[in-house]
Formats: structure tokens, sequence, C-alpha cells
């Protein structure tokens, strides 16, 4: 198990947990990153990580990224 910010570009992954306080929980689960998905790493841009989660692409913050679990 690996944050998302270490995730490799263009690789599928699976969501194994989401980590952080509980309103961030929320808000990354509102946002599709939810336990059992898949989520891929796009590109790193200025910080952010974007990412490929449900058909929609989405750029968060690497330390968003960080709560992620792969």
């Amino acid at each position: 198990m690996m944050p998302l910010s270490l995730a490799t570009a263009g690789e599928d992954n699976i969501i194994l947990k989401v980590g952080g306080k509980p309103e961030v929980r929320q808000h990354l689960e509102n946002l599709g990153f939810v336990v059992g998905g898949t989520v891929k790493v796009i590109t790193e841009l200025g910080g952010n990580v974007i990412v490929s989660v449900k058909d929609a692409r989405i750029a968060i913050s690497r330390e968003m990224a960080q709560k992620i679990m792969i």
C-alpha cells in the first residue's frame, strides 16, 4: 500500500483506503475517491496531481493525494 502521490502515471490503481479528517474523507468521496474504485494518475503539474477517476479528470493537491492509499 502506498499513497497516490507516488503512483506511476498511466497505470490504473485500486483505492484501498482514504485517510484524513472526516470532512476531508467526505470531500474526497464526493469527488469519486471511494474504496474499491479505480484511479489513474495522468500527470503532476505545479504541485498538483491530475488524476482520472470515474471518467472525470480532477486536479488535487499533492497533500490530498498523500491521503489516498492505493
